[in-house]
């Protein structure tokens, strides 16, 4: 199983004195130390006007991190594709796995705040049909090579187009992340991985296990071959109580700082397609930390860490993306964090 680096960029705090430039500098430091690490990959979100997080093109920190690393796979978490055209979004990550030789790996999703739809002026209500017709489209102009291909859609329409650069791995291995039924469908329909959470696994489907045997069963179903499933996993290393209460402190400062203001959590106003996001802030609203467990974290020692992990590679995940910076944990921590890992869990996953 492979581990890789995960960030939300989440900034979101009341008297916060980390501003914006110096945490997506911070980012793009612990993506060059994830490499010289060892870690498999680099995960960066993409957040808009600071409703949750605060580093909106993740593709452009990641062109950086490709000329300072050597080996990392690079990716969003993930491209929030209705909010761009799908042209532009090939194009865009065509270029990157040009210039980083081939390590592209792309993950998109519709998102779950309006207030990042809004400015852009995309609807939010529409946002499933949206999300599937972009999938298809760039898959689709990437695929195409030097053909030239036009669309008529619902939400798309243009004639004639070919994208350049090429993309150097044909196909660039491509996730859909999801919360809910019809996103796994969508990923097993077009032949792609998938991303979860942990934690809303067990909120939507039960565990792990069944997010797992629901996306091979679905796969079966649309006659594609299932491809590399993955979960993230918010981490936090502690040795002792004290470390332990402060780190489920910070976790649960996460969830109602940052996460609950995010989520479409009123019946009144979400759309159907994010009804199941109703239950989710209910009960993280209600979360204490005492509820903290390895449905939702990554917390306390290394054997503790490699116990949960194991299970997690007994429902045949391939790869954990690891959010070692999530609820204002310092910098140096976080570095630290990540280097203890690579030490003393990852070897048990070789």
């Amino acid at each position: 199983m492979d581990f890789g680096y995960f960030t939300l960029s989440d900034n979101h705090y009341a008297d916060n004195p980390r501003g914006a430039n110096q945490f997506v500098a911070d980012i793009l430091d612990e993506t060059v130390y994830a490499d010289a690490l060892g870690y498999h990959s680099a995960w960066i979100g993409e957040h808009h006007f600071n409703s949750l997080g605060v580093l909106s093109c993740p593709d452009l920190v990641l062109a950086n991190a490709a000329a300072r690393t050597k080996k990392i796979r690079l990716a969003p978490a993930v491209t929030v594709l209705p909010l761009h055209h799908p042209i532009r979004v090939a194009e865009q990550w065509a270029t990157l796995d040009l210039l980083s030789n081939g390590r592209v790996d792309w993950a998109a999703g519709r998102g779950y705040d309006r207030r990042e739809y809004e400015p852009f002026r995309v609807d939010f209500n529409d946002n499933q049909a949206i999300f599937e017709e972009g999938m298809e489209l760039v898959r689709r102009l990437w695929a195409a090579g030097s053909e030239r291909i036009s669309h008529e859609g619902r939400y798309y329409q243009f004639k004639d187009v070919r994208i350049t650069p090429q993309p150097v791995q044909k196909p660039i291995p491509s996730y859909v992340a999801s919360f809910s039924k019809p996103s796994i469908e969508l990923a097993a329909r077009l032949g792609c991985g998938l991303v979860v959470a942990p934690f809303a696994a067990a909120m939507t489907f039960g565990g792990l296990q069944q997010v797992s045997t629901l996306y091979r069963e679905t796969c079966a179903k649309a006659g594609t071959k299932p491809q590399r499933l993955m979960c993230s996993y918010f981490t936090h290393f502690a040795d002792d109580p004290a470390a332990e209460a402060a780190q489920r402190a910070r976790q649960i400062r996460y969830y109602k700082e940052c996460v609950i203001p995010a989520l479409p959590g009123d019946p009144k106003t979400a759309p159907p397609s994010y009804r199941y996001f109703i239950d989710m802030v209910d009960r993280l609203g209600k979360v204490k930390p005492s509820d903290l467990t390895e449905n939702s974290v990554l917390l306390g020692s290394t054997q503790q860490m490699i116990d949960t992990l194991k299970k997690v590679q007994a429902a045949g995940f391939d790869e954990v993306i690891l959010y070692f910076n999530v609820g204002m944990k310092p910098h140096p921590q976080v570095k630290d964090e990540m280097a203890r890992f690579m030490a003393q869990v990852a070897p048990h996953f070789a």
